[in-house]
């Protein structure tokens, strides 16, 4: 099931710093270690751990599907941390794209081919509207390798000749997510291409916890000021009406469970687009 979109944003002059995205989520396989103890079946798992879901597959059937993705992260799903297997949500889950870089556990249900592993999900795209993941419904789509690694040892072809499966992803307390993970990675911020002292468009990276950001503060040098950003699509957030002067000190706030962050002075004065700028910190993933 393919997924291309031309996304639209709402904010005209800051369009104009983003590269125009393909439209994926990148998964990560844990240990097998997902299903929830002490439970022997799925109607008790759905009602007290996991939230139904419906799944498809698109691409070839054991590729890592396409890359880049609606969040804007371009080739950073091809690289380590991301690198993984890639696909879609709904936008149920997508959030005009205030879900970006959250995570998710998915594992299908027929005990004779699904096998008890789940699939770890970082959101880095989104599926068409129409279909399964249209009409409010929580819907995933995934590359053929992910789809097929739910499956039991050596059925991972005929888990795909299902095309569309019934699955359930992982609930934790009241949040409908698992923390996300980067291994030492801290968060990043990319300088997209085309930003000027004007027009300041950054790409959050490397996201540990929640994953998700709810809003994104900016403070220029020798300012007590912070200027609220504007979210443009995705994992972008841009700043209009300069002139504007490094270093930038940024305050990020998570979506769902509000908690916030300050790196200082993490953008030099001499900064560049297309450069990339790493913190000294992370959330907690603590989910």
């Amino acid at each position: 099931m393919a997924s291309s979109r031309a996304a639209a944003a709402p904010f005209a002059l800051c369009i104009l710093l983003l590269a125009s995205p393909a439209v994926s989520a990148t998964f990560l396989f844990d240990d097998g270690k997902s299903a929830s103890k002490g439970k022997s079946k799925d109607k008790a798992a759905v009602d007290v751990e996991w939230r139904p879901a419906t799944a498809t597959w698109y691409g070839d059937a054991e590729g890592d599907g396409s890359t880049g993705g609606a969040c804007g992260y371009g080739t950073l799903v091809d690289v380590v941390p991301m690198k993984a297997r890639v696909g879609s949500v709904s936008p149920v889950l997508f959030k005009g794209g205030e879900g970006c870089g959250a995570c998710y556990k998915v594992r299908c249900l027929d005990h004779g081919i699904c096998s008890r592993r789940a699939v770890t999900v970082i959101v880095t795209d989104e599926c068409p509207g129409g279909g399964p993941c249209g009409g409010g419904n929580t819907h995933f789509d995934l590359s053929g390798a992910a789809f097929s690694r739910m499956a039991i040892a050596g059925a991972g072809a005929h888990l795909r000749d299902r095309g569309q499966l019934k699955v359930i992803y992982r609930s934790v307390c009241v949040c409908i997510r698992t923390a996300c993970k980067y291994g030492g990675k801290n968060i990043a911020f990319h300088v997209n291409e085309g930003s000027t002292s004007f027009w300041l468009s950054l790409l959050v990276e490397f996201e540990d916890g929640e994953g998700d950001i709810g809003s994104m503060q900016l403070k220029q040098a020798n300012s007590a000021k912070w200027l609220d950003m504007k979210h443009v699509w995705g994992a972008t957030w841009c700043l209009y009406g300069g002139p504007t002067a490094g270093p930038f000190s940024v305050r990020l706030t998570t979506l769902s469970a509000p908690k916030t962050l300050t790196a200082r002075d993490v953008i030099p004065r001499n900064w560049a687009p297309k450069g990339t700028y790493s913190s000294r910190l992370n959330f907690e993933a603590s989910l």
